[in-house]
């Protein structure tokens, strides 16, 4: 994809990731350029002949709301609103993240319902298509009010305040516009608002871990299936009919996977002197299954969150109405990334007990997954690293969306915590990226004391992943193993 246009039509999450992924340039259409001068035009004309309060338009914000403000101070309104909630602390969000922002709230602004000038929105999508990225703190939003703090970091560049990151540096914001010549933009009436108001700093993590989610998803069936073959385990739990009759969507999904993904292996053939596998190998239709229906489910709610307008207030040309409701509240996506993290953590957490089995010594393998078990150590650690990082998944799995402080003297007397669900779901999936790299570790390791080959794609993938990571015949440094295992999942694989 060379170039995307802006239209206002429905956007999917396949399309802003091929947009994100590439070299793609945005830009609006000549219909969204009509509606967006059409809406600014119509604030203009009733901000001159209409002496009515309009919230956040002539007005001040939260508990201010009723404080009216002079046409003559609208421009130092927003600009003092920006200034002023660009507050965040904690770590970085990562630069990823922050062009998805740009991104997302160039599309919320597009319909021409929030009032801003076109001058505004061609900034932003300048600092997009050219690399210039604002630097954004993670911790500030109550994801209601929309995600104030986080907005008004990546709004401050175009006011020239803050800082950027330009070719590879981080950098005063003005020091980077003197130098590409670009003057700061002068908000007019509602900018600010329209700008800190929106939902775009949750949606964006929201949208980066729904795709990470579907890949992590096929990888851990993928690398399960090595697994089911290193372990010698039965393929009846995955037949047709036996997930057919259960009626689940996302379980009979992983089944047909998993047997295409085995389709042909010698080991999965092999006439077994077990009844029947543990739940960490035999249950895996029901649990990543269940966490694939889970995935769909957010799927829906997160494209229908970025084809939306979640500013306030909203401005109805058309209809003569300029409406102040909440739309900017998070919960549909608080709620939904809570949901979504129980349902990744699940992935790391069955993936961990796999793990565990593996290095049991059980199943004419050796302990720990070493030829010389007591001597060597072999595998016994990265089994207590992936546990770890499971307790720390349970941990971040506590819903933010359940919790709610008053702000803004009790105007705002119920907020999402959305922001935070954000975070913690963000790193629950990089923590299940490192789990899935030690899964596939550890089953290349045992795959390798067999004699029967595996499947097809089985045995391609140990061949990928033999050229990173070697087979282990005595204990050496591991963490280099481990990052290159990391690397390869989430790099090559």
């Amino acid at each position: 994809m060379e170039n995307f246009l802006v239209e206002n039509k429905w956007v999917s999450l396949t399309q802003v990731d091929s947009i994100l992924n590439s070299n793609t340039k945005v830009t609006l259409s000549d219909g969204v350029k009509k509606r967006i001068l059409k809406c600014r035009k119509y604030l203009d004309d009733k901000l001159n002949t209409n002496n009515q309060l309009i919230y956040g338009i002539n007005t001040g914000f939260g508990s201010l709301c009723n404080t009216p403000i002079s046409n003559d101070k609208l421009a130092v309104l927003q600009r003092n609103l920006v200034l002023s909630h660009a507050c965040g602390l904690g770590e970085e969000v990562p630069t990823i993240i922050v062009k998805r922002m740009l991104l997302l709230k160039v599309l919320g602004l597009s319909h021409g319902s929030s009032g801003v000038q076109l001058l505004t929105i061609e900034r932003l999508l300048y600092f997009f298509n050219n690399g210039i990225i604002p630097v954004v703190y993670q911790q500030g939003s109550l994801g209601a009010s929309g995600d104030l703090s986080p907005l008004a970091h990546m709004s401050l560049p175009l006011i020239g305040e803050g800082e950027v990151y330009y070719k590879g540096e981080k950098r005063k914001t003005s020091d980077v516009l003197t130098q590409i010549n670009l003057d700061p933009i002068v908000l007019k009436s509602k900018e600010g608002l329209a700008l800190l108001n929106g939902t775009q700093f949750m949606s964006s993590y929201a949208s980066y871990c729904i795709s990470n989610s579907l890949r992590l998803w096929s990888q851990f069936n993928l690398i399960s299936s090595l697994s089911i073959d290193a372990y010698d385990c039965h393929l009846n739990p995955f037949h047709s009919n036996v997930n057919q009759i259960r009626n689940q969507k996302g379980q009979i999904e992983v089944a047909e996977n998993i047997r295409n993904i085995l389709e042909g292996s010698e080991m999965i053939a092999k006439d077994k002197k077990h009844v029947q596998d543990p739940y960490s190998f035999r249950c895996i239709p029901q649990v990543h299954g269940a966490s694939k229906d889970a995935i769909d489910y957010a799927l829906q709610i997160v494209e229908r969150e970025i084809n939306a307008v979640t500013d306030n207030p909203t401005v109805f040309v058309d209809e003569d109405e300029v409406v102040s409701a909440g739309n900017f509240h998070g919960q549909p996506l608080a709620i939904t990334m809570d949901f979504l993290a129980i349902a990744i953590a699940e992935l790391g957490s069955i993936s961990e007990r796999r793990i565990y089995k593996l290095i049991s010594g059980t199943r004419d393998l050796p302990s720990f997954l070493v030829a010389k078990p007591g001597l060597n150590s072999g595998f016994m650690i990265p089994q207590y690293t992936a546990a770890s990082i499971v307790n720390q998944n349970k941990i971040l799995c506590t819903p933010a969306s359940i919790d709610s402080i008053d702000s803004s003297n009790g105007q705002e007397d119920h907020v999402s915590m959305g922001a935070n669900s954000a975070t913690k779901l963000y790193k629950i999936v990089e923590n299940c990226f490192s789990i899935q790299a030690i899964e596939l570790m550890n089953a290349s390791q045992a795959m390798d004391f067999r004699k029967e080959k595996s499947s097809e794609k089985i045995e391609k993938l140990r061949l990928d992943y033999r050229k990173e990571v070697p087979f282990l015949k005595d204990d050496t440094y591991i963490y280099p193993l481990i990052d290159k295992s990391i690397n390869f999942v989430k790099n090559i694989l």
